[in-house]
């Protein structure tokens, strides 16, 4: 028994319960008492349980972070991959652009000593597609940009989520632990 049955017993007696009455409380509250400490002890975790519990999280955090940071490794890899393919593009396409203008620029002089007049008015659509090819390659090189953008913003979004999600369950365990 949890306590003196016997004092209590004599306590209930004292204060007017009749023996049998008085046997019978004491014998209610010591079931009531042993039910409830059976059931208190079968739901509490034993030292050992909680260390390989605590074990087995750190074991998993810290696989988590080598696989976030190899991901974030991966993903750093691919965008510099990415960038310095899309950096060759604009070269090109600005060498392209110098030997448009090049090309353009003679065929524009060898037509001007021919005929002044009509050289006059070539000139002026060559520099309207010159400006056109520009603004095309500058359009291109704005979306290339806009895209590059889009994919940093993406990366962020899931690292974001991925240390949200994380100190989230950190919380979780630290909640359940205290």
């Amino acid at each position: 028994p949890l306590f003196d049955t016997n004092k209590l017993t004599e306590l209930l007696e004292s204060s007017g319960f009749t023996t049998q009455q008085s046997t019978s409380i004491v014998s209610s509250v010591n079931t009531v008492l042993d039910t409830s400490t059976t059931t208190i002890l079968t739901t509490l975790v034993t030292k050992a349980e909680q260390d390989r519990t605590l074990y087995m999280y750190k074991v998993d955090f810290a696989q988590l972070k080598s696989e976030m940071q190899m991901l974030e490794k991966t993903d750093l890899g691919m965008m510099k991959a990415e960038n310095e393919r899309l950096q060759g593009e604009v070269n090109k396409l600005k060498q392209r652009l110098r030997e448009e203008v090049t090309r353009t620029q003679a065929g524009v002089r060898l037509d001007m000593s021919l005929e002044k007049g009509r050289a006059r008015d070539e000139q002026a659509q060559h520099e309207i597609k010159i400006r056109e090819t520009d603004a095309k390659i500058e359009q291109e090189i704005s979306v290339l940009r806009t895209q590059m953008e889009s994919i940093k913003f993406s990366i962020l979004q899931y690292m974001v989520g991925t240390i949200t999600g994380t100190g989230a369950l950190i919380l979780a365990y630290l909640r359940m632990i205290m």
